[in-house]
Formats: C-alpha cells, sequence, structure tokens
C-alpha cells in the first residue's frame, strides 16, 4: 500500500529536465491569477521598450538634440532599454516558471546586464547632476567647459567601467564573497552575503547618491538666487536671465528623475540590511527588484510630461516624418532659440 502512494506521488512531481537525475523540481504557477499578472508585466516590459525607443530614436535622430545634456539621457534611456528588453522578460520567466533552460552561461549574461544596466543609470544620474551644476553655477562658461565630444567620451568611460565592475562582482566571488547558487540543474540564483550588500551600499548607492543630492541642493540655492536677480535687472538682463531659466528648469526636471530613482531603489536596500543573506529567489527581493524595473518605465513618461522636445519629436516619428529628406535638421521648439531646445 505504501509503495503505491509514493508511486502516485511521485508522478505528481515534475522536473525541469527530467533525463537529468539532477534536476530542479518545476513550480509552474497558473490560475487566472498568475495569467493577469504575467499579461500586466508583459504589458510594462513591452511599454518600457517603446518609450525609451522613443528617447533613443529621437535624440539620435535630431541634430538639434545633440547637446551634452540630452546624451546622458540618451545613455539612460539605452540602459532603460535593457532592463525593458532583457530584464523584465527574465523575471517574467521566472514569476511563471521555477525553472532556468537556458544554462550557466546565459544566467551569469542576464546579471551582467541586469547589474550594468544598475550601473549606467546612476553613474549618468551622476554626470547629469554634475552637467547642471556646471550649467546653472557658471552659464557663460558651460558650452566651453562641457562639449558633446568630452561628454560621449565620460560615457564610454562608463560603460566599460560598468562592464567591469560587474565581471568583477560575478566571477571574483572570493573579493566580493558572492556566488550563483548551482543546487541543481535547471536554476539561476544569485546569493550576495550581508557583509557585500553593506559595500555595494555605501561604495555604489549613498556616496553617488551624496554626490547628486549635495549638487542638486547647490542648484537649487544658485537658482532660488538668479531668480530674485532677474527680477531686478533691465530687459536686457532678463533675455540673458530666461537662458538660466531654461537651465534651472531642466535642472528641476531632472532632480524629478533622481527622486524617483532614489524612491524605487531606497525599500530594496533597506530590505537588503534586514536580510542576513540576500538571494535573487526571495520574494522580497522579487517585489522590490521590481519596483525598481519599474524606474526605467517611468522616466520617459517624465520626459513626456516635462520636455516639449520630446512630445514634438514623438509625433514626428510616429507620423514617420522621420523619414523624410533633411528630417534631423526639424526645428522641433520653432518658438525657442536653438541654445534652448536641449534643455526646455
Amino acid at each position: 500500500m505504501d509503495d503505491t502512494v509514493n508511486y502516485s506521488i511521485n508522478l505528481t512531481v515534475q522536473f525541469c529536465f527530467p533525463g537529468n537525475s539532477a534536476s530542479c523540481r518545476k513550480e509552474v504557477r497558473s490560475g487566472s491569477g498568475n495569467i493577469l499578472l504575467f499579461i500586466v508585466l508583459s504589458c510594462v516590459s513591452v511599454c518600457t521598450v517603446f518609450l525609451n525607443l522613443l528617447v533613443i530614436i529621437s535624440i539620435s535622430h535630431f541634430k538639434q538634440l545633440h547637446t551634452p545634456t540630452n546624451l546622458l539621457i540618451l545613455s539612460l534611456a539605452v540602459a532603460d532599454l535593457l532592463v525593458g528588453m532583457f530584464v523584465m522578460p527574465v523575471r517574467i520567466m521566472q514569476l511563471i516558471d521555477s525553472c532556468w533552460y537556458l544554462g550557466e552561461t546565459a544566467c551569469s549574461a542576464s546579471l551582467v546586464i541586469n547589474g550594468l544596466s544598475v550601473t549606467i543609470s546612476l553613474y549618468s544620474l551622476v554626470l547629469i547632476a554634475v552637467d547642471r551644476y556646471i550649467a546653472v553655477s557658471d552659464p557663460l562658461l558651460y558650452s566651453t567647459r562641457i562639449t558633446v565630444s568630452k561628454t560621449s567620451l565620460f560615457i564610454s568611460l562608463g560603460w566599460s567601467l560598468g562592464l567591469l565592475y560587474m565581471i568583477i562582482y560575478l566571477y571574483f566571488n572570493h573579493l566580493l564573497q558572492s556566488q550563483i547558487i548551482s543546487r541543481c540543474y535547471g536554476e539561476c540564483v544569485v546569493s550576495v552575503k550581508h557583509s557585500w550588500v553593506i559595500v555595494d551600499l555605501v561604495l555604489f548607492f549613498v556616496a553617488p547618491c551624496s554626490v547628486i543630492l549635495i549638487l542638486y541642493s547647490i542648484i537649487f540655492i544658485a537658482a532660488r538666487r538668479q531668480a530674485k536677480a532677474v527680477r531686478a535687472v533691465t530687459d536686457a538682463s532678463k533675455r540673458h536671465g530666461s537662458a538660466n531659466s531654461s537651465e534651472t528648469k531642466a535642472a528641476k526636471t531632472l532632480g524629478i528623475v533622481i527622486f524617483v530613482y532614489l524612491a524605487c531603489w531606497i525599500p530594496y536596500y533597506i530590505s537588503s540590511l534586514l536580510i542576513e543573506s540576500v538571494t535573487t529567489s526571495s520574494i522580497v527581493v522579487i517585489v522590490f527588484v521590481w519596483i525598481i524595473c519599474l524606474n526605467s518605465s517611468v522616466n520617459p513618461l517624465i520626459y513626456a510630461i516635462f520636455y516639449p522636445w520630446f512630445r514634438t519629436s514623438v509625433k514626428f516619428i510616429v507620423t514617420c516624418r522621420i523619414f523624410k529628406f533633411s528630417s534631423s535638421r526639424f526645428n522641433l521648439l520653432p518658438e525657442c532659440f536653438s541654445f534652448q531646445a536641449g534643455f526646455s
């Protein structure tokens, strides 16, 4: 009788790779609730890719938008595109099916892309803060100190260092005390020890975010001072002040981007500090990682709300007017001076 019961139980157990004795047990999450979750998250992933592609095409195609600040936004959009194109689909697949079918190499690659996109996002926000600080504090010398070529160099350097950091993070376990867990065949889970969570928190979150917050505090103090000065000067000076006003407006808009970034990341780090050993299979980590991923969907929406040039460029893209001859030289903001196009 006991043998019959055991045999019937074994028949209900599913494995990721039935022909492999070391295969992990398969957990498929079905039901109407899970199907609805799958549909919603899939729509979020598609929208993230679509919206960030609009940002990338806009800045890449229209020469009027080839400014240092917009190049940094372009770098941020590429990082967000990676999240929507690779990170989100993998997360969705892991939510529906516990098995990993793509092998250890693909597991490592997905983790590299995940970490790279996060690292580049923060690096881009730091550069954006520095860019806005110089633009507001020293607007007359901004165009000579911050150029497209210099910005491109810093962006390339940031992507290279970000990739190097992720390779070290994954493969030099004895230095960083992290490891990919392989309890069975068909699993892609990373465990990060508490000591490294603290190191990562200080070096790659607290320190750069402190720099960002300090720079933006200085920016808003300078903006308030300039606003008072503009009200007390002649009409000619007011025209010069309008340029500063444009810089200040851009600083406020990008400040919102940074605030949203911090709001998405702080819950993850708080939970990481409270857990002795963080694993990517933990339900708490899964929820907070999805909150982080949603940040990549929100950024383009912020541009759409606050940047007139983005709304105008989207109209050109959606109506296929970018395929017209010399469309790259279209004036996206006819009512504004050309030097304001990248910031309004």
